[in-house]
């Protein structure tokens, strides 16, 4: 108990008056966490195991890199991998042989597609999907579904309505920066409500639909088989957002479960276990327009993603990597449930893609007051902690029996809180943010 974070809030006190936002992602903003408590800054980390800039040791039953380690943290052989290739040279006048090796290996996984497009983020790999979408049809206008990243053809959605984003990422995003001309040219529906997609459809233009497989919700009454034939019968390129979703529950994308295939497939985050590297995926009719519009750059031709890459699928298809995250990840899920139903506690749990299960409890306006609680208990139990749990290859049932033994401990104090309506007066900071806020 009482574990300091000095070095760390210095640190990220610092940093938020020198880069604007405090760090390059939202998803790492300690004011997403436990402001004024979070550790912030890692000196190392392996397996499922952080320690931070004071010297705390800490497993991470959270975000696991923001989903992005998912055989765990510095695994030996991707190591060993890239740094005999760091060696041998990443960037030179040639191009890399691995990265032809890669698009084998991808469409092997993906029988439907034909051609491959490479990128380091999967923000800019959606931008590419969308661009060569675009480029096909010859349309403008995009009906989406979900988040899909930072760039102008995603946040021009707000230039309609400034709510339009909300629910399908945070309240607050502004579309700042985003050329007014863009306005009208993105339209979002939700998840499961295939009439709003067909009110869409029919009153415009449609050239591209964009979504994500499943995130927190299955689809329900062939939603996706319906948004196929929808796609098909307007003439707009499918492109299905595999970003988060992908290689999760098997190796490949979530739609291969439901025999739905899109006419493009984005992955990144999790393909290379950390080191950046996204893959654009596609028919060959569809892709081979990148030729014709102007889609480059120098890094993406790096070496480094591709090999990390080649071993994180192999191994995850060598070690069936999928049935042990989906394995874990239902165990949490259900320890959630069980301790939530023994403390009589409110709890909404989403584990539609298991290995990235979220709960969060439903008390209105104390919600997020309870979170942030919840958070800075784990802390002092030694874990980094939060709404979700990205699983990963390297936590196993013994991470998860000593998580829920410190979860039921918590729980229980947090049902005390409740009654006692004295939950404010726990916490040692402010409540966490929600949504997109100015930290400064």
């Amino acid at each position: 108990m009482g574990v300091k974070t000095n070095r760390g809030i210095e640190l990220w006190n610092k940093a938020k008056k020198i880069i604007p936002g405090g760090s390059q992602l939202l998803s790492k903003r300690s004011e997403q966490f436990l402001p004024e408590q979070w550790p912030s800054y890692y000196k190392k980390a392996k397996g499922v195991e952080v320690w931070d800039l004071d010297g705390n040791k800490f497993v991470d039953m959270s975000l696991m890199g923001v989903g992005a380690c998912i055989l765990g943290y510095s695994e030996d052989d991707i190591n060993e991998a890239v740094k005999k290739i760091i060696n041998e040279g990443t960037m030179t006048t040639l191009n890399c042989p691995e990265e032809v090796e890669l698009a084998e290996l991808l469409l092997k996984l993906h029988p439907w597609a034909d051609m491959v497009r490479y990128a380091k983020t999967g923000g800019e790999a959606m931008a590419i999907a969308v661009r060569i979408a675009r480029a096909y049809t010859g349309k403008d206008k995009i009906a989406f579904c979900g988040y899909h990243g930072w760039h102008d053809w995603y946040l021009s959605a707000n230039l309609a309505d400034d709510k339009n984003l909300d629910g399908h990422l945070l309240p607050g995003l502004k579309p700042l920066g985003v050329p007014r001309c863009l306005k009208g040219t993105t339209i979002p529906f939700n998840y499961n409500r295939i009439d709003e997609l067909e009110e869409i459809a029919k009153n415009n233009d449609i050239g591209v639909i964009v979504m994500e497989p499943t995130r927190h919700h299955k689809p329900e009454n062939d939603f996706l088989g319906r948004v196929r034939k929808i796609a098909d019968k307007i003439g707009a390129v499918l492109v299905f957002d595999e970003i988060s979703s992908g290689w999760r529950m098997n190796v490949g994308g979530a739609h291969e479960l439901y025999r739905v295939y899109p006419d493009i497939g984005v992955y990144g985050k999790a393909m290379s276990n950390g080191f950046p590297m996204a893959a654009v995926v596609g028919k060959g009719e569809v892709m081979d327009i990148a030729q014709e519009s102007f889609i480059s750059s120098t890094y993406w031709t790096d070496r480094i993603g591709p090999v990390a890459s080649i071993v994180t699928i192999n191994k995850m298809l060598e070690n069936n990597v999928p049935s042990h995250l989906c394995i874990i990840g239902n165990l949490i899920s259900e320890g959630w449930r069980k301790l939530a139903e023994e403390h009589e506690l409110k709890i909404d749990i989403m584990n539609a893609v298991p290995p990235l299960t979220t709960f969060v409890f439903n008390y209105g306006r104390d919600s997020q007051a309870l979170h942030t609680l919840f958070t800075q208990e784990m802390l002092e139990r030694g874990f980094l902690a939060s709404k979700s749990v990205y699983v990963s290859y390297s936590h196993n049932e013994e991470h998860v029996d000593k998580y829920l033994e410190d979860v039921d401990d918590i729980f229980r104090m947090i049902k005390e809180a409740i009654k006692k309506e004295n939950i404010y007066n726990l916490l040692k900071g402010p409540v966490a943010h929600e949504g997109f806020k100015r930290l400064t």
